[in-house]
């Protein structure tokens, strides 16, 4: 993961190096060798994208890109919050290190699940989780896509709630293969640890708007985002309203930063006019070269 980058550009490999020095570990080494099983560790998994997203943006800003808006899904808000001048890489991989271990260590082994419910309005799928409400936690944890919502919560509340959303008229239930089932209330417990790291850190204002996860809505300050964080452990990611909020402020382009290019496919499901840059290699860089001012990561 990032090892493209880190060879191509020394503003990259320095983003390594601060990552390694701030973790007091060669995350970079985990990165570019594995084994496989550990970057797998979400205490691992979530510094290593962090990191690996960091260094390609520096090599944009070095460019001259800057944008208007940041928004991240899920544990993309950090890097959102880094690229605004909120936090510094080495505190935010810090950060996401304990957060990953948090999240981890608070549901058992098999208790906890997450599905993607597909082909089913946003709506149908709150009922689904209503429904079966009896049988354990389970709620929305993800708004990815007007067609698709992530359901997160005890394994066999969720496995029911597919259920029913399937008697509903999803067209598909897809299992994911996750650590841990985020955005839901099992994870209180992680929240509860993670604020008290994030209540120690200093946040500096953001030099551009934040669109947060919980609320879809702009905050400008460091304690608003450090509040939208805390938050953000147990609520959904309200990925639909968030790029529909951006669309309507007038955004067009969007540019996804960072490993894979998921992002950029549910953006076309919201906005299908806007255009989508992917930016997670020497490729997607050069790309992004060919003209992007102006644009929302």
């Amino acid at each position: 993961m990032g090892k493209e980058t880190h060879d191509a550009f020394s503003c990259a490999r320095q983003v390594f190096i601060e990552a390694d020095e701030a973790l007091s570990f060669s995350l970079s080494d985990l990165c570019f060798h594995g084994p496989a099983e550990e970057l797998k560790l979400t205490e691992n998994t979530q510094p290593a994208i962090l990191t690996a997203s960091v260094a390609i943006l520096r090599v944009i800003q070095e460019r001259g890109f800057r944008p208007d808006y940041v928004a991240g899904h899920s544990l993309g808000e950090y890097t959102a919050l880094v690229c605004a001048r909120a936090l510094p890489l080495s505190d935010a991989v810090r950060l996401v290190r304990k957060r990953g271990r948090y999240m981890q260590e608070a549901v058992p082994v098999n208790r906890g699940a997450m599905t993607a419910i597909l082909g089913l309005e946003a709506d149908l799928v709150r009922e689904a989780c209503r429904a079966v409400t009896g049988r354990g936690i389970v709620s929305p944890a993800n708004f990815n896509a007007p067609d698709q919502t992530v359901i997160a919560g005890d394994a066999e509340a969720v496995a029911r709630a597919a259920d029913v959303a399937k008697a509903k008229g999803a067209k598909r239930t897809m299992p994911l293969p996750v650590s841990a089932p985020f955005h839901c209330d099992l994870m209180a417990p992680a929240r509860d640890r993670l604020a008290v790291d994030l209540e120690a850190q200093e946040f500096n204002d953001l030099d551009m708007p934040l669109i947060t996860n919980v609320d879809a809505a702009e905050v400008r300050s460091g304690s608003a985002a450090r509040a939208s964080l805390i938050r953000q452990v147990c609520l959904p990611v309200r990925w639909v309203e968030s790029i529909q909020y951006l669309v309507d402020h007038g955004v067009d382009k969007f540019v996804e930063v960072g490993p894979g290019k998921v992002l950029s496919g549910l953006v076309k499901k919201i906005a299908p006019a806007v255009s989508t840059y992917s930016v997670d290699g020497i490729r997607g860089i050069e790309a992004l070269a060919s003209g992007v001012s102006g644009a929302t990561m």
